[in-house]
């Protein structure tokens, strides 16, 4: 590279922060909590970390998304979707769009909702069977409206995949909004990064490339059925999100700091055979409880998502016994309180004992996804 092209990579960088550029999280999806590869799915899930799929009205579709080494260079990841099951006539009202939505202490720092709002720049690869043209979507919540209100503000785009099954870098600028709104600056929903897979002719061919209302119409393109086919696939990496008017050179994070910040929003505490949950003291006879220290404080007081199942967690104290889940739990932003009332072996107040899983099933995360 020359000295001048080097000149001009620094002087884009420094329009913003050196670091902490990027407002989107696990955008080269090294992140993987929740497991590499999801499978017969059909609606409404999370996979890769941060990274949520929505799927209305699919018909007999079926998809999986996988966590690929198949990636550009300078990147070992990308998120896959793919069509296992197709669908032989797409709904009018089908939907189907891959997205992450950004919290508003996140994303404080860029100027909507004035008169001179800034300008942010969009930068990602992907890579596709199908050529010809996508659409995406930035949302931003209208007076803390939720992400699927019709008050919020959408501005939709599209890009092109030129050449079939060969990695492509996208750019899209897009000046913010200047309707009089009041921005998100707390921990709620505040704006969605979006990526249409499939949208029926009650859905597509939005207005593109203005701020509007959010509304049926959602996106601004007809080539959206990644279902249409079991031949047809989507990778994505290197997906950025940043002020300014110049896509700087996407911003590595590294292994630790990403993770991190993916377990403000998902923290998978354990899986698998023969994990220790906690060692704790019993409280009364035959109630133990203990306490799980989130490494990071969370977005919100999570919700447990325990896997329950016959004898998927013992307890250890003056003998082993299996019991299915746990009775109770209490949860803050920074901590977790597991119970277990009754069951197991009779154990007497003040007596300690280990909680252990039992069964590869058993799991325990906490989720405080926006």
């Amino acid at each position: 590279m020359s000295k001048a092209a080097d000149l001009a990579r620094t002087a884009s960088a420094s329009e913003t922060a050196l670091s902490n550029r990027n407002v989107v999280i696990n955008g080269d999806y090294t992140i993987s909590q929740r497991g590499t590869s999801f499978s017969s799915q059909t609606g409404v899930a999370y996979h890769l970390d941060r990274w949520e799929m929505y799927g209305y009205n699919m018909g007999d579709g079926v998809y999986r998304v996988d966590q690929s080494t198949d990636a550009p260079a300078g990147f070992s990841n990308s998120n896959k979707v793919s069509c296992t099951t197709a669908d032989a006539s797409q709904d009018a009202n089908n939907q189907m769009f891959f997205q992450q939505m950004i919290e508003g202490l996140n994303s404080s720092h860029i100027n909507y909702f004035v008169s001179s709002p800034d300008t942010v720049t969009l930068s990602f690869w992907v890579k596709s069977n199908r050529t010809g043209s996508y659409s995406l979507g930035l949302k931003l919540s209208n007076n803390g409206s939720v992400q699927n209100n019709t008050a919020t503000r959408i501005y939709n785009s599209t890009y092109s995949v030129s050449v079939a099954n060969t990695w492509e870098k996208k750019t899209i600028t897009i000046v913010m909004d200047t309707s009089s709104s009041t921005k998100v600056v707390t921990n709620g929903f505040a704006m969605a990064l979006i990526f249409w897979l499939g949208g029926g002719t009650n859905r597509d061919e939005s207005t593109a490339n203005s701020w509007i209302n959010n509304g049926n119409a959602a996106t601004a393109s007809d080539n959206l059925d990644i279902l249409g086919s079991t031949s047809n696939d989507w990778y994505i990496t290197g997906v950025q999100l940043e002020v300014g008017t110049v896509a700087t050179p996407f911003e590595h994070r590294s292994y630790g700091q990403e993770l991190a910040l993916c377990q403000r929003y998902f923290y998978n505490y354990v899986s698998g055979n023969l994990k220790s949950v906690f060692a704790a003291t019993a409280i009364l006879a035959n109630y133990i409880s203990g306490v799980i220290t989130f490494p990071v404080t969370m977005r919100a007081a999570p919700s447990a998502v325990i896997a329950s199942g016959s004898d998927y967690y013992r307890e250890y104290s003056s003998g082993a016994s299996g019991f299915s889940d746990f009775t109770g739990e209490r949860l803050d932003v920074n901590s977790a309180t597991l119970s277990k009332n009754g069951g197991g072996p009779s154990i007497a107040a003040g007596d300690s004992a280990i909680v252990y899983t039992n069964n590869a099933s058993a799991s325990i995360s906490f989720d405080a996804e926006l």
